[in-house]
């Protein structure tokens, strides 16, 4: 049990990669916060099934006051938080000369700036316990960038700037902070491609296939245990070897 008596706050744990972490967690011993605007009760059940606590909590990331609010309900509940996944995310693809600013705020407002108010809150608990894991779900979209994707590629972008400032902000308090950068990962995201888009995009990935959720929940659970408590300010890819530095 790597993560016996901690405490996780997963944001946008109620399906696709947020879910596969919150259950690979809670399998590990954790007992789990999801924040989501979405029901979660699919996650919930299955959560329960590993006779493990769990709460549900309607967050919308892109507002400071209703994080804050409800990370104190965690707080009542469990009385610490050790882990904080950020995952929360959406996309609103287009080219940039048909993109509306709309779509631009909205999709740097839940990326970005839901990890901005995410980890500014929870510092402050772990700050007092000096220690803590914040792991923020990029892409590597963020890293080479995609047409279609100048709001999405940015808001990932700026995930990997970010956590390497906070890293070295808080690495004195015992806190550490990590993000990865999943590739092409079977979700309902890709589900709806067409079978001719799925096989050109296996054809882009050295290892020749689509990615699981649950490749991106190991590597969550590594580095929300102590085998990891000597990496921080580090971007990992889980990718197939799409994209090799």
């Amino acid at each position: 049990m790597k993560l016996e008596n901690r405490v996780a706050i997963i944001t946008g744990g109620a399906q696709g990669i947020g879910k596969a972490i919150t259950l690979k967690f809670a399998a590990e011993g954790a007992k789990i916060a999801v924040f989501d605007i979405k029901e979660a009760e699919d996650t919930k059940s299955d959560v329960e099934k590993l006779n493990r606590e769990f709460i549900f909590l309607k967050v919308d990331v892109s507002h400071y006051a209703d994080v804050s609010k409800n990370m104190k309900e965690v707080i009542d509940r469990f009385s610490q938080i050790d882990i904080l996944v950020n995952n929360a995310g959406i996309t609103k693809d287009t080219l940039l000369v048909r993109m509306s600013e709309e779509d631009w705020d909205k999709v740097l407002n839940i990326n970005l700036k839901g990890v901005f108010n995410m980890s500014k809150e929870v510092v402050k608990y772990m700050m007092k316990k000096k220690s803590g894991r914040i792991i923020n779900i990029s892409s590597i979209i963020g890293l080479v960038g995609n047409p279609g994707q100048a709001n999405y590629a940015a808001s990932k972008a700026g995930i990997i700037g970010l956590t390497k400032s906070v890293a070295k902000e808080f690495a004195k308090r015992g806190i550490t902070v990590n993000a990865i950068a999943p590739g092409y990962i079977k979700t309902p995201m890709t589900d709806v491609l067409k079978e001719d888009a799925k096989n050109r995009l296996k054809e882009m990935i050295p290892l020749g296939e689509i990615g699981t959720p649950e490749d991106v929940a190991n590597l969550a659970l590594f580095l929300a245990s102590d085998d990891a408590r000597y990496i921080t300010g580090q971007v990992i890819n889980v990718d197939g070897g799409m994209v090799m530095s």
